[in-house]
């Protein structure tokens, strides 16, 4: 008898394990640019777009909440009703003070100004005068986005102590000059064309910042704090047709701080993560940047994903999703960084 019990234990076990992560609620950020109609495309929102994408977050009940208390909720576990969003925009282009900034205070949602101080003042851009208005804002907040918005992993044959200088200054100023002109030291740290390795990680953990990339998913408990997705909201990706599965993702239930370093070391490369009792693994889909759909295969309590065929962009993506229960998707996606590649 006692033998009998044991599976159906088990079995009963797996089954509320899946009904608990199916109910947990996470963080979904979102990430902007341009809000323009006349700004290069790969980066530009319309401001129609973006007015619908707002609509479409009221008109699912979900909180918008500050990027710093959402992370900090998000990563300890916290389980409110539903996700809730953030919502920010990388370079403090002058669309954003001109058109999304107002929308956003008149809707009562915060957000969040990643800032290049060594662009401030130039064409296009908000001056330093517009982020002090912006500041007197409770629902703003401005944070760190390097200065001079290079790329900043380790070139190949850079030496280490000239990429240690390089990438500690640009880091270090930007936070000294958005201390000294505006008065804020946020502890977090967008990474210029979402592009970052091990090391600049480990630069963003030893100042006690969250990091922030360009990989798409959801911010929970099992996500790393130095490589924090967020779901680009270009023309191109943020379509209503997908944002309702991308405002209702899930955090993938694997631990982000294992996921491999992202820069390639073969092409195509092989990602490996671990999977528990949430995963069927039948129901897996995984997708590569400009590929579609690919294969994964399973060893043990492992899946192996791999492109089949060498991608030749500098950046590109693997992503996988799973159901998670009530119309939404666990989401994990692993960004890799070709440093063959030339720089844009």
């Amino acid at each position: 008898m006692q033998g009998i019990r044991t599976p159906i234990l088990l079995a009963l076990l797996a089954s509320l394990s899946l009904m608990m992560q199916s109910a947990e609620a996470d963080l979904v950020v979102l990430q902007y640019h341009h809000i323009a109609d006349d700004t290069p495309g790969s980066t530009s929102t319309s401001p129609a777009l973006f007015r619908q994408q707002l609509d479409m977050i009221t008109q699912l009940q979900l909180e918008v909440v500050p990027l710093r208390q959402g992370t900090k909720a998000a990563l300890a576990g916290r389980d409110p009703a539903t996700n809730t969003i953030a919502i920010t925009f990388d370079d403090a282009y002058e669309s954003v003070h001109s058109y999304a900034a107002p929308l956003l205070e008149q809707q009562q949602m915060p957000y969040t100004v990643f800032v290049n101080p060594e662009a401030i003042g130039s064409p296009g851009y908000m001056t330093w005068e517009q982020l002090r208005m912006m500041t007197g804002s409770r629902l703003a907040t401005i944070a760190n986005h390097s200065n001079g918005h290079g790329h900043l992993a380790r070139k190949p044959g850079e030496k280490k102590q000239a990429w240690h200088q390089r990438t500690d200054r640009s880091l270090d100023l930007a936070q000294k000059f958005l201390q000294q002109k505006l008065g804020v030291a946020e502890p977090m740290f967008a990474y210029p064309y979402g592009e970052f390795d091990q090391a600049l990680e480990d630069k963003v953990r030893q100042r006690g910042w969250y990091g922030f990339g360009q990989q798409s998913g959801a911010i929970g408990r099992y996500s790393a704090s130095t490589r924090l997705p967020r779901f680009p909201m270009a023309n191109t990706y943020g379509q209503l047709g997908s944002l309702k599965d991308k405002l209702l993702s899930k955090a993938f239930p694997t631990d982000a701080g294992k996921l491999p370093d992202g820069i390639v070391e073969q092409n195509p490369p092989v990602l490996v993560f671990a999977y528990g009792p949430e995963i069927n693994t039948d129901r897996l889909s995984c997708f590569a940047s400009g590929l579609g759909q690919i294969r994964a295969t399973v060893n043990g309590d492992e899946v192996s994903v791999q492109a089949p065929k060498a991608i030749n962009s500098r950046r590109f993506r693997y992503n996988c999703t799973h159901p998670a229960g009530n119309g939404s998707y666990y989401w994990l996606s692993q960004q890799w960084l070709n440093l063959q590649a030339p720089e844009d």
